[in-house]
């Protein structure tokens, strides 16, 4: 009998209009899949860090295209707010990218797993606590609906592969082999915001 397995990024159907919500779904499912890295083996762990990879991929580049300029706009200090959670991704995407050039079954992926799990949790820790619950408090259920369709469309077109040093999505759309998807992207969340 096989276990349940977190979906792929953007596969699940849900009605997500609260980007709050969507967003602390994404916390649960990322939570999820670092349980089935640590207690799979062979393909079955290669497939789910495959998953994990992307869904910290989608999620950040949600972040970066729809929260990150939400919470400068609109949350006094918001600044200084996105320049600590930048830091804090630029560190998880080192850690990564390390991760994503070592073999699943080598015995230095477990201990970088964990890093990694770390790392990622804190800043979840911080998001939920430094951005969530003030866009939650700053705006109405229409705008938190128009940013869930951003992340949504985010989900939908983000890259399979993070680059760290990269904590903007204009930075992104200029590097390397995914520059044409990151272009859709960002094209996409801004559509979807009405921008485009």
């Amino acid at each position: 009998m096989s276990e349940l397995k977190t979906p792929h990024a953007g596969d699940d159907k849900s009605r997500d209009d609260d980007v709050v919500s969507l967003l602390m779904r994404q916390h649960g499912d990322i939570r999820n899949l670092f349980d089935e890295v640590e207690r799979s083996k062979g393909e079955e762990r290669r497939d789910a860090f495959r998953r994990l990879v992307r869904l910290l991929a989608v999620h950040e580049t949600a972040e970066e295209e729809v929260v990150h300029p939400f919470v400068r706009r609109s949350i006094e200090g918001g600044e200084q707010v996105v320049k600590d959670r930048l830091a804090e991704e630029k560190s998880a995407k080192e850690t990564l990218s390390t991760l994503d050039d070592t073999d699943t079954d080598d015995p230095k992926f477990m201990p970088q797993l964990m890093m990694l799990r770390r790392d990622v949790q804190e800043h979840a820790r911080a998001e939920e606590r430094y951005e969530f619950t003030h866009i939650r408090r700053s705006t109405d259920a229409t705008n938190l609906a128009a940013m869930a369709k951003a992340v949504k469309a985010a989900e939908a077109m983000a890259p399979t592969r993070p680059h760290p040093g990269v904590e903007s999505g204009a930075k992104n759309v200029a590097l390397g082999p995914v520059a044409a998807l990151m272009d859709r992207t960002k094209d996409a969340v801004r559509k979807a915001m009405g921008n485009g």
